[in-house]
């Protein structure tokens, strides 16, 4: 019987190029996003490898859809192998322009979509001993980001969930790790949102990222896809991706230059 794996978020970028490297390793798949149509081209892509797939419209801040995804899963296959949690969206602007409710929708989807799927598949997970759970972080879960407060947050709640879930988790045959990439160069800019004093300010925010997804910087969701494989096949407990490693290593052991520079780089903006 071939293994399975779960991925959210995955009619497009990340999760897509996921699917389809994982339908080439020779696993069946559940793909899960709230695109219908967009979901069902990575299936009929996913097809073409000769593996079994099931395609999911679900949303992920909805528990009650979680639950019937992992139930409708579970009745398929009979067994989920590994659960990859990818779906997200990224808000870029400052905390004075960020509201409540742009709080809510990144904590919603960040966050509590990631913990929704993890609740729902933990028992089938405990019961067999056995199970990988990956989540997709970001490098702004490990360094802070100007103008990106709350999606920091949601990210850095990331890194937590992941390594503390490790120390619980792992003991009971239940592999946890953590996939940082950079920006990442794909369909991120339809879901990212971008907020400012003014829609002249949001708009220049959008380009700015726009730019910066041209550059060697940001990452590629193929690039971010194999890091996901290597942390299910070789057990890894983090990879960073890309240009993220620079970053992220530089914060650990020079933060306060590193903070210093991104302020300047803030103040540059203006």
């Amino acid at each position: 019987m071939a293994p399975t794996a779960l991925i959210t978020g995955a009619s497009q970028g990340i999760g897509k190029a996921t699917a389809l490297l994982f339908a080439q390793k020779g696993y069946d798949l559940v793909l899960a996003a709230r695109q219908p149509e967009r979901l069902e081209e990575v299936a009929i892509a996913v097809r073409k490898s000769d593996r079994q797939v099931l395609a999911i419209p679900t949303d992920i801040t909805d528990v009650q859809q979680v639950n019937a995804l992992a139930e409708k899963a579970l009745d398929f296959y009979g067994a989920i192998d590994v659960l990859i949690n990818n779906a997200g969206i990224c808000l870029t602007g400052p905390l004075e322009n960020t509201s409540i409710s742009d709080w809510q929708n990144i904590i919603n989807t960040n966050v509590w979509g990631y913990i929704h799927t993890i609740q729902a598949l933990l028992p089938h997970f405990l019961k067999r001993a056995e199970g990988t759970i990956v989540n997709v972080g970001s490098f702004g879960g490990k360094v802070p980001l100007p103008n990106m407060t709350a999606y920091c947050t949601s990210k850095y709640a990331i890194t937590g969930l992941t390594e503390t879930m490790r120390l619980e988790l792992e003991p009971k045959g239940i592999h946890v790790g953590i996939v940082q990439p950079s920006a990442t160069n794909s369909n991120f800019l339809e879901r990212a949102q971008f907020r400012g004093k003014d829609e002249q300010e949001a708009s220049t925010r959008r380009q700015q990222m726009s730019d910066l997804l041209q550059t060697p910087f940001a990452s590629k969701s193929e690039d971010v896809a194999q890091a996901i494989w290597d942390t299910v096949k070789h057990k890894r407990s983090e990879v960073v991706v890309g240009s993220a490693t620079t970053l992220a290593t530089a914060y650990r052991f020079f933060p306060g230059l590193m903070q210093w520079v991104m302020q300047r780089s803030v103040q540059n903006m203006k």
